[in-house]
């Protein structure tokens, strides 16, 4: 990279200004602009955290039905529960492969934010609610990706935790919060991968939008972590391009037609933009271009992507991102049993999420297909629901009753429709459908020996979890998922993956849950650090299903651990033994307690694990680096990470309340944090919160007067609006590729869409000053109007 910057810097130098600012704003919906008079090319970027999202060039829009066929793996939150980072090392080479064959550069994934509620809408595309497991995993997978000549784009960067506003809601959280586990994840794969390009969330973290966050974008990216690459903005998330080129900002996605190149051009006459930073900017997205220049040239007698291979590929991740939750022994099936498959899911699956990252699949294997070419006439259907809606009826509940009744074992496939999870919106509630809870029941009701196998990309309420004799959650498996639960089902395969998410008793006993997606223009993380496992472990609120936890085929037993190693750096080593019948693997997994801590701070928190696979009967021994991070807390008087003096016990077993031993280390040295109030319980009110902030509470941004974050949703709220609302909607969908009023999750982000980007997003027909003008006009017609009403109701 240093080479191409430096060959950039030279190119930035004989360029105009008007050339310069062109550079930083793509030159469509999916490549930067090129400079042909200097031969430099432009740089091709694609939807891909699982699978390519390519568009052909005469599909210039953000539509996600028109894209070429490409493998669609596991989703992230799949991968993240497979805990191997070789295996999603390999999924990322084969995504580079096909990104390869499609010529394109950069593939724009993984995304490893934080799953701070389970209900947001994009969990299924991240990998963890824990930042070791996530940054670790993520960097896998960027290396993957890498080793094939292709870049990575990490994303959303940063606490981008849910759907709702996302284009303008404020996140805030602290700062000793916002670094232990919010930013962790990035740090670690930013150093242990080093990802060509960087993408900034949508939101604002503590009052600025992060893509005009120098702090966040060169204070600590770059300044901190010593990232040498690109950082763009994720697709319409620029709100002042001026002061976000000025905050490290280096490429606005999509083009936006030069709408905001005046202002780049003015701050830059005003002095409000350095020279300088313009000239960073641009040399960087020139170094992106030659860089991937180079890499075209360097693999372009490689091999082409094999689908085949990368199908099978798909299949075997499958599996491993599986988890069993429960099994009483009706798993695997047994040989010549008679099965009743039961759940429109096993015909018509549910494989992946909706949104950007939807993927068209190569081919498309269905649970129903791979067991009937097993089973034959030892297997019948009934699909029990629509595989739309979930919803049911008195005949298919009626079918699936004599289907299970007549047979030796029930396997009713149930979950999330995919309406119910989508980029652009959250869950409600994490409930089934009422359908297949209906269906449940019944089906129990007329054969207990009932095995579930669960769909879906994120945690669920499971009230009903004791009555069935196994669990199995396929999660979304991508293009082979249905034959990786038929390989399940009957044992050829176990399922490999443990839970990097813990499963809620119910969402509302979770400490972020009144402060999630509740306000149009904040989000208060009052929270704080308990998330996930760290708040039921800390505050003794079980999960349905904990963090780490996952069954298999086969038992294993853990020796006593033992730890070599001084001072912060520590090596704990454990011998694992496969103690069944069979082959399996299981996740050894290491959590840090301190003893004595200054600072409030969870009861444990992951230190690191081993995935192991061994045959029956077979030991090994695993040893398990335990770092200075893994021990330390932020103390934000001093501003970084320090490990405090004193006695930790280093716990060792198979999910974070699954623990088969310890063993306790003394650390000297070190430093003592300042102290910081500890809040009373596992949500801080307003004064616990300030103590924590450094601040007062700040008030939300309010929604009225209408101003350039006004929502479309929202222009609803004037008489005015209300009339151009539909054409608006119209003519922004028609040209985003997100026309059709059916699709739910197109309408959602259409409607959530503030109105710059709605400008931005016009071809060049709205500009900033008749955006503006058309906001006084808005301001001043419902002044009017407020002031009619109020002098009505006087007179």
């Amino acid at each position: 990279m240093t080479s191409h910057l430096t060959r950039a810097r030279e190119i930035v130098s004989t360029l105009t200004v008007d050339e310069k600012v062109r550079l930083l704003s793509g030159a469509d919906q999916w490549n930067t602009e090129a400079v042909p008079a200097r031969s430099i090319p432009a740089t091709s970027v694609s939807d891909g955290p699982h699978g390519l999202r390519h568009q052909a060039p005469d599909e210039d829009h953000v539509g996600l039905d028109s894209s070429d066929p490409a493998t669609c793996f596991p989703t992230a939150s799949a991968l993240g529960a497979t805990w191997d980072p070789a295996l999603i090392s390999e999924v990322g080479a084969a995504l580079a492969r096909e990104a390869r064959s499609l010529d394109i550069d950069v593939i724009l994934g993984p995304g490893l934010n934080i799953k701070r509620h389970p209900a947001g809408g994009r969990s299924f595309e991240y990998l963890s609610e824990d930042p070791i497991l996530a940054g670790r995993m993520a960097a896998a997978m960027v290396n993957g990706i890498q080793s094939q000549g292709i870049g990575a784009c990490l994303k959303h960067f940063a606490a981008n935790s849910q759907e709702r506003d996302r284009l303008r809601s404020d996140s805030v959280v602290d700062e000793r919060t916002l670094r232990e586990i919010y930013l962790t994840g990035f740090e670690i794969a930013v150093k242990e991968s080093r990802p060509w390009t960087v993408m900034c969330s949508y939101n604002k973290v503590n009052g600025t939008h992060a893509s005009q966050h120098r702090r966040l974008l060169t204070g600590i990216l770059r300044d901190e972590w010593g990232f040498e690459g690109l950082v763009m903005s994720d697709w319409y998330a620029v709100a002042d391009r001026a002061k976000g080129v000025a905050a490290g900002l280096d490429l606005e996605m999509p083009g936006s037609s030069g709408m905001y190149d005046h202002e780049v051009k003015a701050a830059l006459a005003s002095g409000a933009l350095d020279q300088a930073d313009l000239d960073t900017a641009a040399a960087r997205v020139i170094a992106l271009a030659l860089r991937a220049a180079a890499e075209r040239e360097a693999h372009a007698d490689d091999a082409p992507a094999d689908p085949d291979a990368h199908h099978a590929l798909a299949r075997r991740a499958a599996a491993a991102g599986s988890v069993l939750l429960s099994n009483d022994g009706a798993l695997p099936l047994a040989p010549e049993t008679d099965v009743a498959l039961i759940g429109a899911f096993a015909e018509t699956p549910r494989f992946q999420g909706a949104g950007s990252s939807q993927v068209n699949p190569t081919r498309l294997d269905t649970a129903l297909g791979a067991l009937e070419e097993r089973l034959g006439g030892r297997l019948t259907y009934a699909p029990g629901y629509d595989a739309a809606t979930g919803e049911t009826t008195d005949a298919l509940v009626a079918q699936a009753r004599r289907a299970a009744a007549d047979a030796d074992t029930a396997v009713l496939m149930l979950g999330l429709p995919g309406s119910y999870e989508a980029e652009g919106y959250d869950r409600d509630h994490l409930r089934l459908p009422h359908g297949h809870t209906r269906l449940l029941e019944e089906v129990i009701d007329a054969n207990p020996n009932t095995v579930v196998v669960l769909c879906g990309g994120a945690p669920m309420e499971l009230p009903w979890a004791h009555h069935a004799r196994a669990i199995l959650l396929a999660y979304l498996g991508g293009q082979a998922g249905g034959s990786a639960v038929a390989d399940m089902l009957l044992g050829d395969v176990e399922p490999g993956g443990r839970l990097a998410e813990s499963f809620p008793v119910l969402a509302a006993e979770l400490p972020s849950h009144d402060n999630f997606a509740t306000h149009p223009t904040q989000a208060l993380y009052r929270e704080g650090l308990y998330v996930g496992y760290r708040f039921h472990d800390t505050w003794d609120v079980p999960a349905r299903f904990p963090f780490g936890h996952g069954l298999g085929y086969t038992t294993f037993a853990l020796d006593a651990p033992r730890v070599s190693g001084r001072g912060t750096s520590r090596t704990v080593s454990v011998e694992v033994t496969n103690s069944g019948d069979r082959a399996g693997t299981t996740v050894v997994q290491v959590y840090a307690h301190d003893k004595a801590s200054t600072l409030h701070r969870p009861v444990q928190e992951l230190a690191g694990w081993a995935k192991v696979a061994l045959e029956a009967g077979a030991s090994t021994t695993v040893k398990i680096a335990v770092d200075e991070r893994a021990l330390a807390v932020y103390d934000v008087e001093s501003a970084s990470f320090v490990v405090e003096p004193g006695e930790f016990e280093l716990r060792v077993g198979l999910s974070s309340t699954d623990i088969r031993g310890t063993v306790t280390v003394r650390v000297s040295g070190g430093a003592t944090p300042a102290e910081v109030p500890a809040p009373a319980g596992p949500v801080a009110d307003d004064a616990e919160f300030a103590a924590l902030l450094g601040y007062p509470v700040p008030s939300p941004a309010p929604t009225l007067p209408f101003n350039r974050e006004t929502t479309l949703r929202e222009l609803k709220l004037s008489a005015l609006g209300l009339g151009t609302h539909a054409v608006i909607r119209r003519m922004a969908g028609k040209q985003m590729g997100l026309a059709d009023e059916s699709d739910a999750v197109g309408v959602a982000m259409l409607e959530a869409m503030p109105l710059r980007a709605l400008a931005m997003a016009s071809d060049g027909m709205v500009s900033p000053a008749r955006l503006d003008a058309f906001i006084r006009v808005l301001n001043t017609s419902t002044g009017k109007a407020r002031r009619a009403r109020r002098s009505q109701r006087e007179g």
